[in-house]
C-alpha cells in the first residue's frame, strides 16, 4: 500500500469500519448507507437540475435526472449509469459527480435510475439503461438536447451497463452513440485477473463483494459467459463508439478494465486509457474525499469528447 494516495488510505480505513457487506442482505446494505449522516460538499453550478419519469416497459417507468449547463442549447448529451454493483446505489450516489461531469464537459447529464437486482435482475437493468438512452435519443429536443453527439458513460457496475447498451445500440442498429466512457467498468466476472489476486481484500471493493453483486444480478452461472453481462468475452467488438476507459490503481476491477480496451482497440475502436495513480475503487463518486481527483478526471474526459467533436467536425 505504499504508493496508496493519502485520500485513498484514509477513505479505505473508513471502509473497515462498516461490516462485512457480502454478509448482510441487499436491503440491509442499502438501508446502512441511507443511514449514514450526508456530508456536504460544493456542488458545480449549472443553469438547472430537473426530474422525470420516463417508460421502459408497459406499465413501468423509471427516474432520471436531467443537468443541463449553462449555455446555448441544443447541447451535446451524456446518457450516465451510476454503479453498485447492480444492487446499490442510485441517481443521489452520483449527484455530485453528475454535476460536475455537466459543468465541465458543457454537456446535458442524464442519469438513469434504473432498477436493481435481485429484485429485478439480469437483464431488467439492462433494458431500463437501454431503453433510457432510447428515450433520451429520441426526446432529445424536448429537453433542449442534440440527439446527434450522444456520449453514454457510467461508473462500475455503470460502466458496465454503458458497454453492453453500446453493444445493443450496434446490433439493433441505434440510437447513435458518439463515445462510450467507461469508468472502473466491470466488464468480465471470472474474479481471476491478477489484480483481483493483489486487491482481492483490503481495498475497498473486496473480491467476495464483487462475488456477492454478481450473484444477486445474474440468474444462472451461466449468465457470467453472457456477453450482455461479461462484454470482454463478446465475440466481436469491431464497430463500437470510441471509448476512453479510465480505471483505478488499487482496484480489483482495473486489469478487466485495461483488457476490454485493449480488444477494443485490437477490433479497431478508437480508445484512450487512463490508470488513476495511487486511487482505489469508488473514487469517482465520492465528492467528499476526491473532489481534486474526480475534476481530474472529468478533465480527461472532458479533453477526449473535445478531440472527438474536433474530428467529427474537421
Amino acid at each position: 500500500m505504499a504508493n496508496l494516495d493519502p485520500k485513498a488510505k484514509m477513505y479505505v480505513e473508513r471502509l473497515h469500519q462498516l461490516p462485512a457487506l457480502h454478509k448482510m442482505e441487499p436491503q440491509a446494505v442499502r438501508d446502512l448507507y441511507a443511514r449514514m449522516p450526508p456530508v456536504e460538499v460544493e456542488l458545480a453550478s449549472l443553469v438547472s437540475i430537473e426530474e422525470r419519469l420516463i417508460p421502459v416497459g408497459q406499465d413501468t417507468h423509471i427516474k432520471i435526472r436531467i443537468y443541463t449547463p449553462d449555455g446555448q442549447g441544443p447541447f451535446p448529451l451524456f446518457v450516465y449509469y451510476h454503479g453498485g454493483g447492480w444492487v446499490i446505489g442510485d441517481l443521489e450516489t452520483v449527484d455530485a459527480s453528475c454535476r460536475m461531469l455537466a459543468n465541465q464537459t458543457g454537456r446535458i447529464v442524464v442519469s438513469v435510475d434504473y432498477r436493481l437486482a435481485p429484485e429485478h435482475k439480469f437483464p431488467v437493468p439492462l433494458e431500463d439503461s437501454y431503453a433510457a438512452l432510447k428515450w433520451v435519443s429520441e426526446n432529445a429536443s424536448v429537453i433542449n438536447g442534440d440527439a446527434s453527439n450522444l456520449v453514454v458513460g457510467g461508473d462500475s457496475a455503470g460502466g458496465n451497463l454503458s458497454a453492453v447498451v453500446s453493444l445493443l445500440a450496434k446490433e439493433q442498429s441505434g440510437p447513435a452513440i458518439a463515445a462510450q466512457v467507461l469508468i472502473y467498468p466491470c466488464t468480465d466476472m471470472r474474479f481471476d485477473s491478477p489484480s483481483y489476486m493483489d486487491f482481492q481484500e483490503g481495498f475497498g471493493l473486496n473480491r467476495d463483494l464483487m462475488i456477492w453483486f454478481s450473484n444477486h444480478y445474474i440468474n444462472h452461472t451461466y449468465d457470467k459467459g453472457n456477453p450482455y453481462v461479461s462484454p470482454l468475452v463478446a465475440n466481436d467488438l469491431s464497430d463500437l463508439p470510441p471509448a476512453i476507459v479510465i480505471t483505478a490503481e488499487f482496484d480489483v476491477l482495473r486489469d478487466e478494465g485495461i483488457a476490454y480496451a485493449e480488444r477494443l482497440k485490437k477490433a479497431g475502436v478508437m480508445v484512450e486509457t487512463y490508470c488513476e495513480q495511487g486511487l482505489v475503487h469508488g473514487y469517482f463518486t465520492n465528492m467528499a474525499v476526491f473532489s481534486e481527483q474526480i475534476k481530474g478526471t472529468i478533465s480527461r474526459i472532458g479533453d477526449f469528447l473535445i478531440k472527438l467533436d474536433q474530428a467529427i467536425t474537421s
